[in-house]
């Protein structure tokens, strides 16, 4: 699968509503007039009325396509974030989306006890990344919410990834647990908690997915690399989804998949109640496509 499919597939389903959170930005309306043109998705648009017109004529984006596209003028920041995830939480929208506003004011709005997204769940990070030379795509998590994950959070950052996976057609992920090493070492956590989990998950604990690990990241992705090292695993070599111990390691992963292998990508926040596309602002406006189309795939 390719992140491109995402939006061919997408544009056979019935149209889902986004609410952008202060949308003047021009990476962020690049990214909506795109994911029109394509037929992704509607979109109510919440800031500076006059910057997002001025920026959806740019991008000759607004007289022709007044039917998916609503503005919705608000004053500041905050009453653009309450807003946008007022109109999720009544079901008028089925994405949220982050524009040009602190993520810190996003999710102050997200955890709204009133109007907000909670489930309950952990909130994590959930990235789809095509990369050259990898046949399918490779979800990563968490490389932007939790800093550093105890036992009972990974369990429930496994389990968010496993549901988009399996909402874009991936019907059994298979999991990586990664550290330095592919054994059980008690210095070290994270393969005390990859342990852990690879035996919750035969257990039934953790569900809808196959899961073994410690493994390094060499023999999580390559085969070769895992028959090298005489591992005999379910997912060495062919995990689906790679569970980092850290925020740190999933960052840098992140970006040096991104920098060095110039791959793409797209990613969401899952846990609550609706996708979150929560973007960084050096994210491309591909990139943000790409995360509006995995979320937009998620919400079904």
């Amino acid at each position: 699968m390719k992140l491109e499919q995402l939006i061919d597939d997408a544009k056979g389903l019935q149209k889902k509503i986004v609410a952008v959170a202060a949308a003047h930005d021009e990476e962020v309306i690049a990214a909506v007039a795109a994911a029109v043109e394509k037929g992704l998705a509607s979109f109510i648009l919440f800031g500076n009325e006059e910057k997002i017109k001025s920026l959806l004529h740019h991008w000759n984006c607004l007289n022709e396509n007044q039917e998916v596209i609503t503005i919705i003028h608000t004053h500041d920041d905050t009453e653009a974030a309450q807003s946008a995830v007022r109109v999720v939480h009544e079901g008028k929208a089925h994405v949220l989306m982050k524009g040009m506003v602190a993520t810190a004011v996003i999710l102050k709005a997200v955890l709204n006890k009133e109007f907000g997204l909670r489930t309950g769940n952990v909130l994590s990070h959930v990235a789809a990344f095509e990369v050259n030379g990898y046949e399918r795509l490779l979800f990563i998590t968490d490389a932007a919410m939790n800093i550093s994950p105890d036992l009972k959070q990974k369990m429930q950052i496994i389990t968010n990834a496993v549901e988009i996976a399996r909402k874009i057609g991936v019907e059994t992920p298979k999991v990586a647990p990664v550290s330095a090493v592919e054994v059980v070492n008690p210095d070290m956590a994270a393969t005390l908690d990859a342990a852990a989990l690879t035996q919750m998950n035969k257990r039934g604990q953790v569900k809808n997915c196959i899961i073994d690990g410690p493994l390094a990241l060499d023999n999580a992705v390559s085969l070769e690399a895992a028959q090298h090292k005489g591992i005999q695993s379910d997912v060495a070599g062919q995990a689906d989804i790679l569970l980092v111990p850290s925020i740190e390691v999933g960052n840098v992963l992140y970006k040096s998949l991104v920098y060095f292998a110039n791959a793409k990508v797209g990613g969401i926040i899952a846990g609550a109640k609706a996708p979150i596309v929560l973007t960084s602002r050096a994210d491309s406006a591909e990139s943000k496509l790409y995360s509006i189309a995995l979320a937009v795939r998620s919400a079904y």
